[in-house]
C-alpha cells in the first residue's frame, strides 16, 4: 500500500477539498441548526449510557467472532481474548482517526507485534479480516429482510441496498471457492508473492469449519442486534418514540452511507440518511439530523474511548499505526526463501 504524503500541505490537498464539499453540502441541503441545537437540550442523557453500554456489548461480540475466526487460521497461536480485543479495539480507533480503513490493516499490526516474525502472520490475519468481514453479510441480510418486512424504506436506500448484498454475495462465494484451493499446492513459481497468496488463504480457514464458521455468524449477527438496541435506545434519548422497525432502518441506511467514505467521516451525509426516512414515521427533519449526529458520537465514542485505552496499552501512538503493517511485512519478504515455513496445505 503506498504511503499518504509526508508533507502536511499535500495531505492538506487531499482532505480540504472534501471537507470543503461537506460544508458546503451542510449549508445547502442542511436542517434549521438553532433547532438542531435546541434538540440537544432536551436529551436524555441516561438512555446515552445505555446506548453507549449496548455499543461497547456489541464491540465485544464482534471481537469474539474474529476471535473465532483467528483461532481456525492459527490454531497452534491460540490468542488470549484480551490480545485479540486490544487489536480489534485499537482497529476501530485507527478507522475513525485514519483516511480509508487503515483500522483494518492496523489490528492486524498490533496482533502480530508478539507473534514469531518471517512465518506469513500478517497475510494470514489479512485473510482472517477479509472473512470476519463476509461474516457481517449474514446479520446484514437478516436486517434487510426484517427492515422491507416491517418499515417505510425508500426507494433510493432500497437500491443501494441490493447492490451491496448483491456484491457480498458474490465475495463470499469467490472467497469460499479459494478458500477451498489450498488443498491444491500452488507452483513452486512466485516467489514472495507465492507465500503471500498461501498464507492469506491460510486466513479463510474457517470457511472450511462449518462449526466454527457458524460460531462467527452467531457472534456477529448478536453485535449487529446489540447495535440496533443501540440505535433504538438512543431514539429515546432524543425524544424519538419511532418503533423499531425505524431504528432498523436508521441502522441499515448508517451502514449503507459508510460504505464509501466520500469525506471524513461522512459528515452530513450520515445525517441526511437518518434523517430523511424519519419523516415517515413523524420525526422533523432539524430533529433527526440532531440524532443523527448524536448517534454517530455514540458509534464513535466507544471505538475511539476503547481504543485509545488499550494503544497506551500497548505502549502505541496513532503514528506508528500506518508503520507497522509495511514494517512487518518487509521483515518477513527479507528472509531468505529456505527460511519461511511453507503454509500447511491441507
Amino acid at each position: 500500500m503506498r504511503a499518504l504524503p509526508r508533507s502536511f500541505w499535500a495531505r492538506a490537498s487531499l482532505v480540504l477539498p472534501l471537507i470543503g464539499l461537506s460544508i458546503a453540502l451542510l449549508w445547502w441541503r442542511g436542517p434549521d441548526w438553532s433547532v438542531v441545537g435546541d434538540a440537544f437540550t432536551i436529551v436524555d442523557w441516561w438512555w446515552i449510557v445505555a446506548a453507549l453500554a449496548l455499543n461497547l456489548a456489541s464491540v465485544l461480540a464482534r471481537a469474539l467472532a474474529w476471535r473465532t475466526v483467528v483461532d481456525q487460521a492459527l490454531p497452534t497461536v491460540r490468542e488470549r481474548f484480551g490480545r485479540v480485543f486490544s487489536a480489534f479495539a485499537i482497529g476501530l480507533l485507527a478507522n475513525a482517526v485514519l483516511p480509508g480503513r487503515m483500522g483494518e490493516l492496523a489490528r492486524v499490526a498490533v496482533l502480530t507485534r508478539n507473534l514469531p516474525r518471517g512465518q506469513g502472520h500478517t497475510a494470514t490475519l489479512l485473510g482472517t479480516v477479509f472473512a470476519h468481514r463476509l461474516f457481517d453479510l449474514f446479520p446484514a441480510i437478516l436486517l434487510v429482510g426484517y427492515v422491507v418486512m416491517t418499515a417505510r424504506i425508500p426507494h433510493w436506500a432500497l437500491t443501494s441496498v441490493v447492490i451491496a448484498v448483491g456484491a457480498g454475495l458474490v465475495l463470499f462465494v469467490f472467497a469460499v471457492a479459494g478458500s477451498r484451493m489450498q488443498r491444491r499446492p500452488l507452483p513452486d513459481a512466485g516467489g514472495a508473492l507465492r507465500r503471500l497468496i498461501e498464507t492469506g488463504r491460510q486466513g479463510l480457514g474457517v470457511l472450511r469449519a462449518p462449526l466454527a464458521a457458524t460460531v462467527a455468524i452467531l457472534l456477529q449477527c448478536a453485535g449487529w442486534f446489540l447495535q440496533l438496541l443501540a440505535v433504538y435506545i438512543a431514539m429515546r434519548a432524543f425524544g424519538i418514540h419511532a418503533p423499531l422497525p425505524a431504528a432498523g432502518l436508521v441502522l441499515l441506511l448508517m451502514n449503507v452511507a459508510t460504505i464509501f467514505p466520500l469525506w471524513p467521516g461522512n459528515i452530513g451525509l450520515l445525517q441526511a440518511a437518518v434523517a430523511l426516512p424519519l419523516g415517515s414515521y413523524g420525526v422533523a427533519y432539524a430533529r433527526g439530523f440532531a440524532y443523527g449526529l448524536g448517534l454517530q458520537v455514540v458509534e464513535m465514542s466507544v471505538g475511539v474511548g476503547v481504543g485509545l485505552i488499550f494503544l497506551a496499552r500497548e505502549g502505541l501512538s496513532i503514528a506508528t499505526l500506518r508503520r507497522m503493517p509495511a514494517e512487518e511485512e518487509n521483515a518477513e519478504l527479507a528472509l531468505p526463501a529456505a527460511e519461511r515455513p511453507r503454509a500447511p496445505v491441507s
